[in-house]
């Protein structure tokens, strides 16, 4: 028989055994729930593991990812700690130990978890980014450049360590050391443009021009193909140094390589469309905008921009062709539509006006403006109706512009002026002398169209002197002057007036017929015919000149 000790001691050994495997039991079952994310009865579990072996670190650790993903980061600590404690040689311990003082904003306990980590456990220079961006985030650059200078030693050079190092150089003011940062790139991938770029802009912000001057020809000369961009750069230095030929001749080069960003050399036409005397952009800057559209011929913003630089210098007919071929590969630009239909305004090309006007008013039918070009169009073809339907429009999308509100009502004036609708005619001027009193085509309009109803007519002389008084050089206003002056039966102030109008040169065959018309009144009847003859010559078809020569006599 055995002593009763030795039985005892089985009987514990055996105990303790049979623990050790309920523990293990535990374990395992925990981690099945843990993988089904179903992390409370995961916990419950590695609990009641820990109950019977509290010195397991992977329970300890699995704990903390379960409190760490759950944000209960005061528990997940204590568990890592321990796990840590029991297993000091574990990395995937360290790793979440660091991840969890990071987000608790412990930045000083990350840094040395990941410093004791990378310097005791073998295969873990990983995470020295990891290190290196937490001294970055504390800006403790120094340490930081330690960190990047242990990578590089590791890894051998890295083009984002080398990088973050210059960025600490230069917030450090350490221009020297940034630049042997910049030039280790530049060795490094010696065809790469971007880092020469960087390295220039470096040397440029230290006022080292020359230098960055001479890196930048260095690498175009090298890289002929492959420098777009250095180009134009170098051409921003010739520009700031009052060399436009050098700048002109470097941005040339870039303009013609399509591989170039069209956003950044249309940014740069933008800027020297502000900054050219008008003589270089008419040179220079058409030529370079000619140079966008060849490298960029179906991108429609290059042929905006050629077109806005051939406005500005007054090609209207090339930058009207330029403006629609933008059209014709995109739509969309609303701008475009008003800068062609100006331009066709300017040149009195009233069907283009309309039709466009029209086409645009498909894809825009809530612009104002839009409204504006197609009723001034209806108006110059006397199409009164269709004249007042757009003017109404466009006034009533407009009621927040005045300015346009103003021009819609003057136009009105006229347009219910052709459809005989006077009262809202005179509603219509009233209410545009209203905003702008002194607006003269409004004043001159207006007076002309009562004298020709003859009505208030003591008002239309008014409106007309005021007109004359301020523009007495005008011989559209002195016309309509000396037409309100006979019809009030001022026959010899009319054609005191009447023969200053012709006297500028500037004479239309309404200006001889009103002559005649007027001399008639005076009782000079061959002075009258002559001038209804040369009204005719002028204008074969105007309306009973025939009549009065044929008859010698006045047909009103």
């Amino acid at each position: 028989m055995a002593p009763a000790h030795s039985i005892a001691q089985k009987q514990k050994g055996k105990n303790s055994a049979s623990k050790l495997k309920d523990a293990e039991y535990y374990f395992t079952e925990g981690e099945k729930y843990f993988i089904l994310e179903d992390y409370s009865k995961a916990l419950v579990l590695f609990q009641k593991s820990l109950d019977i072996a509290p010195d397991n670190a992977t329970v300890h650790y699995k704990m903390a990812q379960i409190y760490a993903a759950g944000q209960e980061m005061d528990k997940a600590l204590i568990n890592i700690k321990k796990a840590l404690e029991s297993e000091p040689s574990n990395k995937y311990f360290y790793v979440l130990a660091g991840e969890i003082y990071t987000q608790i904003g412990d930045f000083k306990n990350a840094a040395a978890t990941y410093e004791e980590m990378t310097s005791s456990i073998e295969n873990t220079d990983q995470y020295l980014f990891e290190l290196a961006a937490i001294y970055l985030y504390q800006q403790d650059y120094d340490k930081a450049v330690e960190v990047y200078d242990r990578i590089e030693k590791h890894y051998g050079p890295n083009e984002d360590v080398i990088g973050q190092k210059q960025k600490i150089y230069l917030k450090n003011n350490d221009f020297d050391q940034a630049l042997l940062e910049g030039q280790k790139l530049i060795d490094l991938y010696p065809e790469e443009e971007e880092f020469v770029l960087n390295q220039a802009e470096v040397l440029l912000t230290n006022n080292k021009s020359k230098e960055a001057r001479a890196l930048l020809e260095n690498f175009s000369q090298e890289n002929p193909e492959n420098s777009m961009k250095s180009r134009l750069v170098l051409s921003e230095l010739d520009r700031k140094e009052g060399d436009m030929e050098g700048a002109i001749n470097n941005i040339e080069i870039a303009f013609k390589d399509p591989s170039l960003d069209i956003e950044e050399k249309i940014q740069i036409l933008a800027e020297y469309r502000v900054t050219m005397t008008p003589e270089e952009l008419k040179h220079s800057g058409v030529k370079l905008a000619e140079l966008l559209v060849e490298a960029h011929p179906e991108i429609a913003d290059s042929h905006i921009i050629y077109a806005d630089i051939l406005q500005t210098v007054g090609e209207l007919a090339k930058a009207k062709n330029a403006y629609l071929k933008s059209l014709e590969l995109d739509q969309s630009n609303f701008a475009v539509w008003q800068n062609v239909l100006q331009i066709y305004s300017q040149q009195n090309k009233t069907d283009s006006v309309l039709m466009l006007s029209n086409q645009a008013l498909e894809l825009f039918p809530n612009q104002g403006s839009l409204y504006y070009f197609n009723g001034y169009a209806n108006l110059r073809k006397q199409n009164y109706q269709e004249a007042v339907y757009a003017l109404e429009q466009g006034k009533r999308l407009s009621s927040s512009n005045l300015s346009l509100v103003s021009a819609f009502n003057a136009m009105l004036g006229d347009a219910y002026n052709g459809t005989e609708q006077f009262a809202k005619s005179d509603k219509a001027y009233e209410a545009a002398l209203d905003f702008d009193p002194e607006n003269y085509a409004i004043l001159n309009n207006y007076s002309y169209f009562l004298a020709l109803r003859k009505d208030r007519l003591e008002d239309a002389e008014k409106m007309a002197a005021k007109t004359v008084k301020n523009n007495p050089n005008n011989p559209t206003y002195l016309d309509t002057y000396a037409w309100v002056l006979f019809t009030n039966g001022k026959y010899k102030e009319a054609k005191k007036i009447i023969e200053q109008a012709i006297d500028t040169g500037e004479v239309t065959a309404v200006f001889h017929e009103h002559y005649g018309d007027i001399l008639y009144k005076l009782g000079q009847i061959d002075a009258a015919v002559k001038q209804w003859q040369k009204a005719k010559e002028m204008n074969p078809k105007s309306e009973l000149i025939d009549k009065k020569i044929a008859d010698r006599k006045l047909y009103e």
